[in-house]
Parts: structure tokens; C-alpha cells; sequence
């Protein structure tokens, strides 16, 4: 069924009575789609709402905040699976000493896994209480004034957000129930009770690992989605420069992005900045373990270490690779409006037709070649040749000051994602990885010298 269309299902708990008086006062109304019908706004989920997988997926992690008691059992689940069951699990598994350093690799996962749980838990918390589900993925009036390309697009963006959690989730749980079999087989479990309380201990560690690692991963897709929906736009703004668009109708649309961005950047820094320092330490700490024991390496010991540094990996590079991108966007935005400008100065220009014949660069060339996340991270721009020249019957609707204003106002205005004044680009990038690898080098020159 086409998602564009509004229906109603028997089992919908918006009041009939309401959709009639709607449709009575405004019949367009009941054509649009579900992410901008009023109706909607605050309505549960339903057989074609957009937002239906989000709420699932809410109430099986028990994050749904939507009411008093499910406020309730996601405190209490989350108090339990995060911190409880891993320190029981830590404290009552005993190993031989020829597996000694499996259950010493085994507590030091618990840690960091456990403390970027707590810090997606309290943002998602956070979020809820401040903004709702629908507010946090600026479906309530912020796309309402976007085109039609970018809401269904956006559309088809929200189906395919949970693939990116599914896609890291089932093979890292496929790993880590392999390695917590050859675990659970080689250590005992305190307090009697023979193979029964060995299969507790084994279920309530899969069932807190679960939950810890899908929090996590939510919030880095609820981030991806955002900077998708980010994406969106600054195409549409490409198209603005490519159908010639007034200065001013782009500037308006290029201020309400950067106004997103902002509300974005102070939404999930604590977020992105509490990971960099968890699983920078979480990292380091894992390698001084590792160098500091002297028992062979293999799958049953080290296999905690493996998926929790996979998993960890995984989430931060999906926010920074999405973060990365939207910058590199609100850049490229600066090239496209200098030839844009110039573009459009040279066909103005009454002389020009006297001081050259060859053939100029229409505005509707000036992102033709512009499509694939390849050509915009690794090579330069190209900008095609066409012999198409703007009518002088019909002068541009931007004048050369308002033109040059703009490109002066998106020169010092191309920053995208922004960590505490610090833009997410490929430069800090560049810049953490030369910090994570001199932390690295100087604990090996350490232990080398112990």
C-alpha cells in the first residue's frame, strides 16, 4: 500500500469523529501522509504509521516513556540488566587457573559496556521527557516546510534505519553466544545448584548483553537518522542553486538547516563526547590487559574483548560517519554558491557575448555531476560543459550584491556538526586518530621498557 496515502484502520485509536471533522474542514488533509497529518500528532501506533517500528522496538527494550508505569519498567529494567545481573555474573564465576585470564577479560568488558549503556539510557531518558519521539526526529512541524522529495525520501529513510541495528546486532550476538557457550563450559558458578544455575547465569548475561548493546546502538541510529534527514535537505538546497533560485529564498532555507544543525550538535555532543572518552578508555585498558597477560590468547579467554571492541567501533564511526558527512555538505554548499554566482555574473555581463564564444556553464550544470557520497568525501567536484545560456529577456531574480552577500554569508556559515565549537569534519578526524594512536604507542613504549 502506498505509504503516501492516509488510512484508517478499525483499530486505530484516533476517534473517528475527529478524521471527519478534519476532512469536512480541509479534504487535502486526507491525502497527506502520516508523518505531517495533524491528526496524528499524538496519536499511538497504528498498522501505517511511519513510526510503528520505533515504538516496537521501544516497548521490547522496555524504553517506552509514553506513560507512568512504562516510565517504571524501564528504570527498573535498566537498573537491573545494566548493572545488576553483570556484577552478579562477575562475582559468582570461578575458573580454573589454566582459564584464569578468561574471567579477567570477561569483568573488564562489563565495565565499559555498562557505562555506555548508563549514558544512551539517560540521553534517550533526556530526550523523551524533553521532546517525544516525534519531536526528536523532526517530524512535528520541522518538515512540514521541506518538499515533498525530501519527506519521502525521509520516509523510506525511517524504514530503513533498523537495518543498520539489525546489521550489527545479529552478528555480534551470533559471536558473542558462540564465545559465552565455550565460557560458560570451562567456569563454575558459585552457589550450587549443578548445570541449572550455570544456564541462569548463561541466559541473564546474553539477556543484559542484549540490552546494553541495543541501547547503545539506538542512539547511534536515532543520530544517523537525524543527519540523514540533514543530508536531505542539502540536496534540496542543491536544487535551489540548480533551478535559480532567489538569494533570499536561499538563505532562508540554508538559516533553517544550520538552525537543525544546531538543535542537533547540543543534542548529542554529551552523547559523542561521553563515547569518545568510553571507548577510549575502554580500548586502552583492554590492551594493557592483554600485554600484561602471560596465558595464551584464543576465542574462549579473549572473545569478550573482541565483540565488545567491534560493537563499540561500529556505533561511534556510524554517529562520526554521519556527522562527517553533513559537514562536508554545509562545505560543499560555499563551491556550488561561488559558481553559482559567477555563473550568473558572467551571463549578466552585456560584454560578454563580445569578449568570448565559448560556450558557459548553465546553473542547472552546477550539481549534475554532483550524486554519489564518493565523488563528494574522495575527488574533486567535476562541472560540465553546456551550451545553454541564460535568456536576456529573463535577468536572474538575484542581483550582484544580494548574490555576493550570500556567498559571503555561507563562507563564514559552512560548518555542520559541531562538538563544543568544533566542527565533526575529516580534519578532526585526523586529529583523533593521531591522539589514539600516540596514547597506544606510549603504553607499548612502557611496557617495553617494564
Amino acid at each position: 500500500m502506498d505509504s503516501t496515502t492516509m488510512n484508517i484502520p478499525r483499530d486505530s485509536s484516533v476517534d473517528s469523529t475527529s478524521v471527519e471533522a478534519v476532512s469536512d474542514k480541509d479534504p487535502d488533509s486526507m491525502r497527506l501522509p502520516l508523518l505531517l497529518n495533524p491528526v496524528y500528532a499524538r496519536a499511538k501506533s497504528t498498522v501505517f504509521d511511519e513510526l510503528r517500528n520505533f515504538r516496537i522496538c521501544l516497548k521490547w527494550c522496555a524504553l517506552d516513556h509514553s506513560t507512568a508505569a512504562g516510565k517504571a519498567v524501564s528504570y527498573a529494567s535498566f537498573v537491573a540488566l545494566a548493572f545488576l545481573v553483570p556484577a552478579a555474573a562477575s562475582l559468582s564465576v570461578r575458573a580454573p587457573p589454566s582459564s584464569a585470564s578468561s574471567v579477567s577479560f570477561h569483568k573488564h568488558v562489563q565495565v565499559p559496556a555498562s557505562g555506555l549503556a548508563a549514558l544512551s539510557f539517560l540521553t534517550l531518558a533526556a530526550f523523551f521527557r524533553r521532546y517525544g519521539l516525534r519531536q526528536l526526529l523532526f517530524l512535528d512541524g520541522a518538515l512540514r516546510d521541506d518538499s515533498a522529495f525530501i519527506r519521502h525520501r525521509y520516509a523510506r529513510e525511517l524504514d530503513r534505519a533498523f537495518r543498520h541495528l539489525v546489521c550489527i546486532l545479529l552478528p555480534s550476538f551470533g559471536v558473542e553466544l558462540a564465545h559465552k557457550v565455550l565460557f560458560f563450559s570451562t567456569v563454575s558458578v558459585l552457589g550450587g545448584g549443578g548445570p541449572w544455575s550455570s544456564a541462569v547465569v548463561f541466559v541473564a548475561t546474553l539477556a543484559s548483553w542484549v540490552y546494553r548493546t541495543g541501547v547503545f546502538l539506538l542512539v547511534c541510529v536515532l543520530f544517523r537518522l537525524t543527519c540523514e534527514l540533514q543530508i536531505l535537505r542539502f540536496e534540496g538546497l542543491y536544487k535551489m542553486f540548480e533551478e535559480g533560485d532567489g538569494s533570499e529564498d536561499i538563505f532562508k532555507e540554508h538559516a533553517r538547516i544550520k538552525r537543525q544543525l544546531l538543535v542537533t550538535s547540543h543534542r548529542y555532543r554529551i552523547f559523542i563526547l561521553g563515547c569518545l572518552v568510553a571507548i577510549t578508555v575502554s580500548q586502552l585498558g583492554a590492551l594493557m590487559l592483554v600485554l600484561a597477560s602471560k596465558s595464551k590468547k584464543n576465542f574462549c579467554n579473549s572473545g569478550d574483548l573482541v565483540v565488545c571492541s567491534a560493537v563499540q567501533l561500529s556505533g561511534f564511526f556510524m554517529c562520526l560517519l554521519g556527522a562527517v558527512r553533513i559537514t562536508h555538505r554545509a562545505q560543499r554548499v560555499v563551491s556550488i554558491a561561488s559558481r553559482w554566482h559567477m555563473i550568473l555574473s558572467c551571463a549578466t555581463n552585456p560584454n560578454k557575448a563580445a569578449q568570448s564564444s565559448s560556450p558557459t556553464i548553465a546553473p542547472n550544470e552546477l550539481v549534475a555531476d554532483e550524486v554519489s557520497d564518493s565523488d563528494l568525501l574522495e575527488g574533486p567536484i567535476k562541472c560540465t560543459a553546456s551550451s545553454a545560456h541564460p535568456s536576456p529577456a529573463h535577468p536572474p531574480a538575484s542581483t550582484f550584491k544580494a548574490r555576493q552577500a550570500l556567498v559571503l554569508y555561507l563562507q563564514h556559515n559552512g560548518g555542520g556538526i559541531t562538538l563544543f565549537g568544533f566542527a565533526l569534519d575529516r580534519g578532526l578526524l585526523h586529529t583523533l586518530f593521531a591522539f589514539e594512536t600516540t596514547l597506544v604507542l606510549w603504553i607499548l613504549s612502557k611496557l617495553v621498557v617494564l
